[in-house]
C-alpha cells in the first residue's frame, strides 16, 4: 500500500473511471473502511495511515497487522468515527461580543516544539486538551484551559497565548469555540477525568502530525499557521519530524517535572 498524496475537489472531478471493475470513487472516514472493504484489506488501510501519520517509515504487516506496532496502533486510533469540525478560523481573540465563548482548547507545547494530544484509551479518539467554559471559570475561558488541561492531562502549563477561535452556528445558535498556545511547565501521573470518566493517553507529535488526527478540512492550515506563529513567540523551536511518543509519567523527585 502506497501515500498517494492528497486529492483535492478538483482532483477527484477529474477522475475517469475504466469501462469495467471500478464502478465509483469515494472519501470514506477511516473508521468506517472495515463497512467498505474486506476486513484484512481494511485493517491494512488503517495501519497504512498510522504509520503515515508517525512518520517513520514504512510498516510492514501480517494479516494486516504491524510487526512493530507504534503507539498510534496499541491505542488503536482512528478506529472511532472523527467528528467534522469544519467551522470558520478567524485568526483573533477575544471574539465578537455577538459570540459567546463556548469551549477553550489548548495547543500545549513541550520545550522541542512537539504538542499534546489527548487518545481516549476506550475510543482511540483524538483530542486538544480542553473543554466547556464552565461557571466556576467566570466567564474567563483562559481559566477554563487551566482547568481542562489539569483535569484531563494532569499538566500544568504557562499564560496562554490567544491565537483565535472557530465560529461554530451549526445547531442555529452561534458561538466561539476559543483556540490558545503555552507551554507545559509540569506534570504528574495521568489519572482519570471525572467530567468525562476517561483516562486519556498522552502524545506528543509536531502540530501537522497532530492535525492530521482531526477532521478539519480546509481550516486546519489557517490554524496551524497561527500555531506556529505562537510558537515562535513563546521562542520554541521548529520540531523535527518523528515517530509520535508518549508523555511519559516523571521520575520520582522532589520537584515537578518538565517536559
Amino acid at each position: 500500500m502506497f501515500d498517494g498524496g492528497t486529492l483535492t475537489e478538483d482532483d477527484l472531478a477529474q477522475v475517469r473511471l475504466p469501462e469495467r471493475e471500478v464502478t465509483a470513487v469515494r472519501r470514506v472516514e477511516p473508521a468506517l473502511l472495515p463497512h467498505q472493504m474486506d476486513p484484512a484489506n481494511a485493517r491494512r488501510a488503517l495501519a497504512a495511515l498510522r504509520a503515515r501519520i508517525n512518520g517513520a517509515g514504512p510498516a510492514i504487516l501480517e494479516d494486516g497487522r504491524p510487526l512493530a506496532p507504534t503507539c498510534l496502533d496499541d491505542l488503536q486510533v482512528l478506529r472511532t468515527p472523527r467528528k467534522p469540525q469544519l467551522w470558520p478560523w478567524h485568526t483573533s481573540l477575544p471574539a465578537p461580543v455577538e459570540l459567546p465563548v463556548k469551549q477553550a482548547w489548548g495547543w500545549l507545547f513541550t520545550k522541542d516544539g512537539r504538542v499534546l494530544v489527548l487518545i481516549g484509551q476506550d475510543t482511540g479518539s483524538a483530542c486538544l486538551p480542553g473543554g466547556t467554559v464552565e461557571p466556576a471559570d467566570h466567564g474567563d475561558p483562559e481559566r477554563t484551559l487551566h482547568r481542562e488541561a489539569w483535569e484531563e492531562a494532569r499538566v500544568r502549563i504557562s499564560d496562554p497565548l490567544p491565537l483565535g477561535y472557530l465560529h461554530d452556528d451549526a445547531d442555529g445558535l452561534p458561538c466561539a469555540r476559543a483556540r490558545y498556545a503555552a507551554r507545559i511547565t509540569g506534570w504528574d501521573p495521568p489519572c482519570r477525568d471525572e467530567a468525562t470518566r476517561q483516562t486519556y493517553t498522552r502524545l506528543l507529535a509536531t502540530p501537522e502530525q497532530a492535525a492530521q488526527l482531526f477532521d478539519w478540512g480546509d481550516e486546519a492550515a489557517a490554524q496551524l499557521a497561527a500555531v506556529h506563529t505562537a510558537r515562535e513567540e513563546l521562542r520554541l523551536p521548529t520540531p523535527i519530524r518523528q515517530p509520535i511518543s508518549e508523555l511519559l509519567p516523571p521520575e520520582p523527585t522532589d520537584t515537578p517535572g518538565t517536559p
